[in-house]
């Protein structure tokens, strides 16, 4: 297998806005809240858009060459099921607070994996911020009391976000993405999310979103959280993510391009391109472009020696189980 593209599948969403378009270098689209950029998740499964695999979607895939697109230790670990899920996300208006289940939790309630996850700022707006744990002490009383009496957000912390900054949020962490924010998410493949509290918003019927408050109860995380924002790369057992940077000062003006080799061991690796373009060859010698807005899978089988060829200045994630 070759490096594979696939098609975005596009999110309309009621905070969604118009800058996902924009950044991918698609038709002009507006309230679109997430663009899933490799997705095994059931119903929105992501077809490959590049090469004779074109069109064939990527449980199909796992299902015929689960070791050679996974490598062997993460395919023994999770079968034709891809362990992660890949997204840009753009919140014109702020996401609700919510929660996601630990894989126990998820497994008991849903038969699912939990969902820890982590984001990377692409670009913010002035101002622009987001919440991430509890900045003073909650407990299950006070959890209840303070949605009765709509103080939920005074126990959160919040954090002012501008661009390169990272947030890793583990399951159970309360988290909730602010207006302004548009971000790369790497997470585990679940789309279960309990929505604690949605500022009293409604959808396009006008009816109040359903919220799942008693769900969220026992699946939340209440100890208290570090204020501090995090750095890449990072590592759980979920998956690795680290950033690629290639500045104008590491271009050599007496070359036309710069070249990184990178190798990895028995399993996929992804490249999330944030800025700029690069070709990418695998180890068997098969080459595809990556620019801004673009994701791109290397198998497994050949993930062994990958080049990255820079013509200019570029930065892109890499992440990896």
């Amino acid at each position: 297998m070759y490096p594979l593209k696939f098609e975005p599948i596009l999110k309309p969403i009621i905070w969604g806005g118009n800058q996902i378009a924009a950044f991918k270098n698609l038709p002009a689209t507006d309230g679109i809240g997430e663009s899933w950029e490799i997705s095994g998740v059931p119903g929105d499964v992501s077809v490959v858009s590049n090469g004779p695999l074109k069109g064939q979607s990527l449980t199909g895939l796992l299902e015929k060459n689960g070791e050679k697109l996974l490598g062997k230790a993460v395919y023994e670990r999770f079968g034709t099921t891809f362990p992660l899920l890949i997204k840009f996300i753009d919140a014109r208006t702020p996401l609700s607070i919510q929660v996601h289940p630990n894989d126990e939790l998820a497994e008991k309630r849903h038969h699912s994996f939990g969902k820890t996850e982590m984001w990377y700022v692409v670009k913010a707006d002035d101002g622009a911020s987001l919440y991430s744990g509890f900045r003073k002490p909650v407990d299950v009383e006070k959890y209840v009391r303070s949605l009765a009496d709509d103080t939920f957000t005074d126990y959160l912390q919040q954090h002012e976000v501008e661009a390169g900054d990272v947030f890793f949020l583990p399951a159970g962490r309360v988290h909730a993405i602010g207006a302004g924010c548009f971000m790369a998410e790497i997470q585990q493949t679940s789309n279960i999310t309990y929505r604690i509290y949605d500022y009293n918003r409604t959808d396009a019927n006008g009816n109040p979103r359903e919220l799942h408050t008693d769900l969220a109860k026992d699946a939340i995380d209440y100890r208290l959280t570090s204020p501090k924002k995090d750095v890449l790369p990072i590592t759980c057992p979920y998956f690795t993510t680290d950033i690629i940077e290639i500045c104008h000062c590491g271009l050599d003006p007496q070359t036309p391009h710069t070249t990184l080799t990178r190798s990895h061991n028995d399993t996929f690796v992804i490249y999330i391109g944030i800025k700029g373009k690069l070709t990418l060859t695998d180890a068997s010698g098969i080459s595809v472009t990556l620019q801004q807005g673009e994701t791109v899978l290397v198998p497994a089988e050949n993930s062994s020696k990958i080049e990255l060829k820079f013509e200019k200045e570029s930065k892109l994630l890499e992440v990896h189980c």
